[in-house]
């Protein structure tokens, strides 16, 4: 589940990337059947910026980089280009009357092919059992684990137990044999979960990469080193991960024993490491040496303004199954010139959080990506709109828990009375003045810097830089999620979580903490306040006992009382300004030449969205007018 600008380039490294580029292939293959590379050799060529910490998609847990897995592993269900669940690697599935068993039944022949695209085994129900073993062997330190603890029977008692956790009293889980975790291969194409209790959304989770499989006797064989290169893993999906030399260059090649091979049309993707991929990428389009780019805000007037470029230009497809927020960080770890003390003072001071809250104004950060309509994606709740009704029908972030909160929390003058306050009370506890607030970006995500730039005028415009001091700095460009949001090297940072299934549950996750887990997923380390007994003790537990209470609630009959439960534990979030949302992706500009409402869609799991399945590549770039016609039709489909 999973969250994250750029100088301008000399004209020598634009030549230098272009000379990266062009191994690959002739941009976009060659075109046939009436516009459109289908099946013959196509090749789709893009760069990246970052890379991935590792391929072993079951301890890979920035979503950002999981474009591999989603293309090279099948999960045991899809979506179509709707977001309609269909059959993936299983072919049909029933849960029991008591709603705490699900049995899938998979397609037989389904293969593992090597990173030279050969057969090495057939797929098996054993393989999802070895995933979710590997998942919670502590010693390969997961982070999908927590995924797991009280959804599958058992799974949280058996990781406990051979992890050698105490509980709160000291006292050692015990151990407990893995069978017992709900997962059992009933035959090789009969598989089956146990639920811990009854779930509601379990069958949306399974389109996530936490019931992926892995081909067993491999992980058994490299251990810790599975997935370290291409080599040392074997894939079941679209395509194989023919290629991988770190910073240098990705190729996928399309599998030619696939089960679906009708639906992949592109035959080899090449993705080239350029640290500069965001402000190259738009030159190396007009070169025509790639097939896809992000057209950064910066520019995209000019593209659209220029008879050369501006049938180039076209949108991604808007999302929903990403939230983006601002944390403030309870357990500050960055260096002392940042005053790490004086931050844990003001944070945890609900005034202080309180003045920054209503300081945010998400317009003018919004308008730099989507400087049209910025207001169509700026949220006002952590779960965005339309991602779920209850049984009534009527929208989770319309109910009535929200209903001042969907105002808006922009407001200079409440920000200044806060201000006023929070100086008073924390000058009382030794806090010094202006208060230092780290905001960390990734240099490696379009349009981010300009964001924090104007975040940065406009917070000390409102409250003062007698008040607060906003520093903004770069982040690394490789690792960031890691080297910064997990190990708490910011103060104030915006951040994303993407849904895992189709509950608002699923949004808590960043959020809540069991007691004694004081990570959780890292995102602002709330539970810290609790166990520090700090100022925002009593206001953290009290959302924690929220969301613990909504989580009891879990028949189908009492939908409504479980969302309207979630709905007050995250109005209290929001209310003490623990968290302040932020919005969804807006459509970006882009140069593609794909159409992208041909490809798998879901409003979580965020790994259909990563599919080049069902997409063909043409021979043009989609300009806005194409984007729209394809937009209107994909719509009418709906309907």
């Amino acid at each position: 589940m999973h969250k994250k600008r750029i100088a301008a380039l000399g004209l020598a490294f634009v030549m230098a990337a272009a000379s990266l580029v062009g191994c690959g292939g002739k941009s976009g293959g060659e075109s046939n059947n009436g516009g459109t590379s289908g099946n013959a050799d196509t090749v789709y060529n893009t760069l990246y910026g970052s890379e991935m910490a590792t391929l072993n998609y079951l301890n890979l847990a920035d979503i950002d980089h999981m474009f591999v897995a989603a293309n090279t592993i099948d999960n045991l269900i899809e979506t179509d280009a709707h977001g309609n669940l269909i059959p993936g690697l299983a072919e049909s599935w029933e849960q029991s009357e008591d709603g705490l068993k699900w049995t899938f039944h998979l397609r037989k022949g389904v293969k593992w092919v090597d990173h030279n695209g050969e057969e090495k085994a057939e797929l098996t129900a054993n393989d999802f059992v070895a995933a979710i073993k590997y998942q919670l062997t502590p010693e390969y330190e997961s982070p999908y684990a927590q995924n797991l603890f009280g959804v599958l029977a058992n799974a949280e008692e058996y990781y406990k137990g051979i992890s050698g956790a105490e509980d709160e009293n000291g006292n050692k889980y015990p151990e407990i044999d893995f069978s017992e975790v709900g997962v059992k291969a009933v035959d090789d194409y009969t598989l089956e979960y146990t639920l811990a209790d009854q779930i509601p959304y379990f069958l949306s989770s399974v389109v996530y990469v936490v019931y992926m499989p892995v081909y067993g006797p491999l992980v058994e064989e490299y251990g810790k080193e599975f997935g370290t290169t291409n080599d040392k893993m074997y894939y079941c999906g679209a395509y194989y991960l023919a290629e991988y030399e770190p910073q240098v260059k990705h190729v996928l090649k399309q599998n030619p024993l696939y089960w679906d091979k009708e639906n992949v049309h592109i035959s080899e993707i090449v993705e080239t490491y350029n640290a500069d991929a965001a402000t190259l990428g738009p030159e190396m389009v007009k070169r025509g040496e790639i097939d896809y780019a992000d057209i950064s805000s910066d520019i995209v007037d000019d593209w659209l303004s220029n008879e050369e470029t501006k049938n180039l230009v076209s949108m991604s497809r808007p999302q929903t199954d990403f939230s983006y927020f601002y944390l403030f960080n309870f357990n500050p770890q960055f260096g002392e010139e940042y005053e790490p003390e004086n931050w844990k003072k003001a944070v945890n001071n609900e005034n202080f959080r309180k003045a920054v809250f209503h300081a945010v104004d998400k317009t003018p950060t919004m308008a730099i990506t989507a400087p049209e309509n910025p207001e169509d994606f700026i949220g006002t709740t952590i779960t965005p709109k339309t991602f779920s009704s209850n049984a009534d029908g009527k929208d989770y972030a319309a109910l009535e828990p929200f209903t001042e909160i969907n105002k808006g929390s922009f407001n200079a003058d409440l920000a200044k009375e806060y201000a006023t306050k929070a100086k008073e009370e924390l000058t009382a506890k030794g806090a010094t003045f202006p208060v230092k607030m780290l905001v960390k970006y990734n240099p490696n995500t379009t349009n981010w810097d300009k964001e924090c730039a104007v975040l940065e005028q406009q917070v000390e415009s409102v409250l003062g830089s007698d008040f607060i001091d906003v520093i903004v700095e770069a982040g690394p460009s490789e690792n960031f999620i890691t080297e910064v949001r997990r190990s708490g090297n910011y103060a104030f940072m915006k951040s994303n979580w993407g849904a895992d299934y189709a509950d608002p549950e699923t949004w808590t996750d960043p959020f809540y903490q069991e007691p004694g887990d004081e990570k959780g997923f890292s995102y602002a380390f709330m539970r810290t306040a609790i166990t520090e007994g700090t100022e925002a003790a009593e206001t953290v537990q009290e959302y924690f006992n929220l969301v613990e209470a909504a989580k009891e609630i879990k028949l189908d009959s009492q939908k409504n009382e479980r969302y309207e439960a979630f709905a007050k534990a995250e109005a209290y979030l929001i209310d003490h300004a623990l968290v302040i949302p932020y919005g969804v992706s807006p459509a970006k500009y882009v140069a593609s030449k794909l159409d992208v409402f041909e490809g798998e869609y879901a409003s979580c799991g965020t790994i259909p969205n990563r599919r080049y399945k069902f997409q063909s590549i043409k021979d043009h770039f989609i300009s806005m007018e194409e984007w729209e016609a394809n937009k209107k039709a994909f719509d009418e489909a709906v309907k």
